[in-house]
């Protein structure tokens, strides 16, 4: 896999700046395709930071996601925001993400590629950014949720990966021998769309790797906790008060594994 960045003089479509955090795009390449990722952080902070890669719902990279993840990043962390498509599709509806989102769960060893170079472009950032790549994690949402715990069972070096109700599914439960580092799943407990069957499964291959793992199911919640725009009533519906639980415990996790000598 060969990972290039391109250089970028101006904020294209999605960069802005509000208060202190600033958004803007990463060209990059991953065997000559072109992507196009979003890098965020606040820069009143001159100390280096951890880093997160993000990888969003099945949308992708758009303007939403770039403020779900500035909300994520706070002054805490610096935060690199995966294409996992190619900066030619950007759906602008739920086919057209069924369509990319399904070409990449029907290729999970693609799926992992994506996601790791998403790693290799965060740690790139340090020359303009204050990163500390020594530090660094990945969280998803969604479909990202699911894409970042395959980037676990690839056996990714990260201290820590958090899935936000993420598919939990695998067709290889076998790779979690390969996983490195804590794994923190946060979930609506009412979800249709990750049934229990399917965290049964996900617990069982937990057990089965006895890796550092956590489940933490919300009663009360659905698909999309965290997503202020979801407004399916029993299917994707936003629940405030179990999102910022879970960002809470995303950043519990965080706090602990990046102190960690």
């Amino acid at each position: 896999m060969r990972v290039s960045l391109i250089p970028l003089l101006l904020a294209g479509s999605f960069g802005f700046a509000e208060a202190a955090v600033v958004v803007k795009p990463v060209p990059y390449e991953i065997d000559g395709e072109a992507f196009e990722g979003m890098l965020i952080y606040d820069d009143s902070v001159t100390a280096p930071r951890p880093g997160l890669v993000m990888v969003p719902n099945w949308l992708g990279v758009n303007q939403d996601s770039s403020k779900k993840a500035a909300r994520a990043a706070g002054d805490k962390y610096v935060i690199f925001m995966a294409d996992m498509y190619g900066k030619a599709i950007r759906p602008s509806n739920a086919e057209e993400a069924g369509t990319a989102a399904g070409a990449l769960r029907g290729d999970r060893g693609l799926m992992r590629k994506r996601a790791q170079a998403a790693v290799e472009v965060l740690k790139a950032q340090k020359s303009t950014v204050a990163l500390d790549d020594s530090r660094l994690g990945a969280i998803g949402f969604c479909f990202g949720g699911g894409a970042v715990l395959e980037l676990a069972r690839s056996g990714a070096p990260l201290k820590g990966f958090v899935s936000f109700h993420g598919n939990l599914d695998t067709p290889n439960p076998a790779d979690a021998r390969n996983i490195q580092a804590p794994v923190l799943v946060l979930h609506g407990a009412d979800d249709p769309a990750v049934p229990q069957a399917q965290v049964d499964a996900f617990v069982a291959e937990m057990k089965a790797a006895k890796k550092d793992w956590q489940l933490v199911s919300y009663g009360g919640a659905v698909h999309s906790f965290t997503n202020p725009l979801a407004n399916v009533p029993g299917r994707n519906e936003y629940h405030p008060l179990v999102a910022a639980r879970a960002f809470q415990a995303m950043h519990d996790l965080f706090a602990e594994v990046f102190a960690a000598p």
